[in-house]
């Protein structure tokens, strides 16, 4: 029976997307069944012979697509399980992987061998991922944002002076930043604006990052809490910051507004509570309230119509 070290916590890395309202705990056990299958398979459990064992394989991987098909992605079901590998050997069910000579049953359990090492290490990477990011959230009571491209462009007050608590109806518990690494993309491209106001708001945020993670990609403190000046004496939380990267494999949706909505509801069941997205944009905000996001659009004032 395997056994699993303490949980590193990878911040920021997500090696399963899990789909929206799963939850983890559930699926943290999905991952630990289909891993124990593998790693005793890869013992070799009860196969007399190669093509048995094959059989056998071509068995774990259906029971791992059952089990697991309706918590996480399509691309992670490919990567964890429909390799590859597996479709040549589903092949060879019906080809000459059924012969009983010596040279064709070294080759069939070569393959079958390899293939189970592989599934065997990519599942206890998922799982000690999931069981990190489990602990590492656990530990917090926070709430969490994401706010898209238009909210470092627009907003009245730059990243480091943004107070976060009142945009989300918050006042003493703290707060956490996502920011997926489509947004450091699209940042990038605005640093070429030709509007002045856009490149420079691009520019400064990603400096703010490129600092704040010059020495690693865990969490960062934005803001420290505390009690903020004035006559009422209020209590402001902690706010820190985090980059969330594609998951390996990961195939980015055509639209990055879309992207950006997936992102923050792949994190929802790993955070195990909701994110909120902060935008600008009303078309951004439309997309993610019918995707079952929290959203809080904001507004500028237009001033009055022009003559």
């Amino acid at each position: 029976m395997p056994v699993f070290d303490e949980p590193e916590c990878q911040d920021g890395i997500m090696l399963v997307t899990a789909r929206p309202g799963v939850n983890r705990e559930n699926l943290l056990k999905a991952l630990q069944s289909v891993y124990t299958g593998a790693y005793n398979l890869r013992g070799g459990g009860t196969a007399q012979n190669a093509y048995e064992r094959l059989l056998a394989y071509v068995e774990w991987t259906s029971a791992a697509v059952r089990m697991l098909s309706n918590q996480v992605s399509n691309g992670d079901l490919d990567r964890l399980v429909l390799t590859e590998r597996y479709r040549l050997l589903l092949a060879g069910l019906v080809g000459t992987m059924t012969s009983t000579e010596r040279p064709v049953q070294r080759v069939v359990n070569g393959l079958v061998s390899l293939e189970l090492d592989e599934r065997v290490a990519d599942f206890e990477a998922a799982i000690k991922a999931l069981q990190g990011q489990i602990a590492r959230w656990s530990a917090y009571g926070h709430y969490v944002v994401v706010p898209d491209t238009s909210f470092y462009i627009h907003h009245k007050d730059k990243l480091e002076d943004v107070d976060f608590g009142p945009l989300i109806n918050v006042w003493q518990s703290e707060v956490t930043v996502l920011v997926p690494v489509v947004i450091v993309d699209e940042l990038d491209r605005l640093k070429e604006s030709k509007d002045k106001l856009v490149r420079w708001r691009a520019g400064y945020t990603l400096a703010v990052l490129d600092r704040l993670f010059a020495d690693g990609v865990g969490r960062a403190r934005l803001r420290a809490g505390g009690v903020v000046p004035g006559p009422d004496g209020l209590t402001r939380g902690e706010v820190t910051i985090e980059l969330v990267f594609d998951p390996p494999g990961h195939v980015r949706l055509p639209g990055n507004d879309d992207e950006i909505i997936d992102r923050a509801l792949a994190v929802e069941p790993l955070a195990d509570r909701k994110v909120t997205l902060l935008t600008y944009d009303s078309g951004q905000s439309t997309r993610a309230r019918n995707a079952g996001l929290h959203v809080i659009k904001l507004s500028q004032d237009i001033g009055e119509e022009p003559k």
